[in-house]
């Protein structure tokens, strides 16, 4: 089993893996739009305004409904808070013609021994899987807790990457003062939600959610969740975040177990490309 990095292609950006393309081609999801109308103004008069502020810092009009997104990540995890952190590389394939999302990561323990994960949210299902050298399983999670947390990650996704995601009448907006509004999705009838807080600019700092359950030693526990975000940069004329971080908020305090920055962001992907 190969450790090595990832191919690249003629433009310096890395391929995706072999694996991971298997796997998102394998999922049948849709490989195009339900429409290519673009957004305008009108389709943000109904929302609240911090709502519609933040939709347009971040782009939307003018551009069609985002329908797919594909992020490469590459930063550190670790699994407990006394563990020492892992190098990751993941790559995520998700898709809002049906909502899915494929997340694979690979970790290096103790910078040689190679885990593999696979987060997958797909047909109202979510399920969380880990091997060891490809071989041994370390961990096989099913059930309620992780449907629900699955699709509540999908909306972190679509919030910090691919906005444009949200404009469906499966989504749900409150404002939150000021600088915030609350945000929710309905898939497969189970409904999530979390409170977004904005920057000056109208744009993402922080995700939180209450709609996770946190692996700890004991058994899952349901606990706040959140995703701070490090910064944004302007690519192709719209907001891309550099990075940020995934935190639980655990009765002995915050426990910030992933540290990623954002390699590589392509939108409106046929899956498996």
């Amino acid at each position: 089993m190969s450790t090595s990095a990832p191919e690249r292609t003629a433009t310096g950006a890395a391929r995706p893996p072999r694996a991971f393309l298997r796997g998102v081609s394998a999922a049948g999801l849709p490989a195009g739009p339900a429409s290519t109308t673009p957004v305008t103004e009108a389709d943000l008069a109904g929302l609240p305004p911090v709502a519609a502020r933040y939709l347009q810092a971040m782009g939307v009009v003018g551009r069609p409904r985002t329908w797919s997104l594909r992020a490469h990540f590459a930063g550190r995890f670790r699994l407990r808070p006394d563990r020492p952190w892992m190098p990751l590389d993941a790559w995520q394939y998700n898709s809002a013609s049906e909502v899915a999302r494929l997340f694979r990561m690979r970790l290096l323990a103790a910078r040689v021994v190679p885990m593999w994960g696979w987060d997958t949210y797909r047909a109202g299902s979510g399920r969380m899987r880990g091997r060891v050298l490809g071989l041994v399983t370390v961990a096989d999670g099913s059930g309620p807790e992780f449907d629900t947390g699955e699709l509540v990650t999908w909306l972190n996704d679509a919030v910090l990457l691919a906005p444009a995601m949200l404009l469906d009448t499966r989504t749900g907006w409150e404002p939150a003062g000021k600088d915030g509004f609350r945000v929710s999705v309905t898939d497969a009838g189970r409904t999530v939600s979390a409170q977004v807080l904005l920057d000056e600019e109208g744009r993402p700092r922080d995700f939180r959610t209450e709609d996770r359950w946190a692996d700890l030693p004991g058994g899952p526990v349901r606990a706040p969740w959140s995703t701070p975000v490090r910064g944004w940069t302007v690519v192709d004329g719209r907001p891309r975040m550099t990075g940020g971080a995934a935190v639980w908020h655990l009765p002995g305090g915050e426990y910030r177990y992933g540290e990623m920055d954002l390699v590589d962001l392509a939108l409106d992907v046929p899956p498996g490309r």
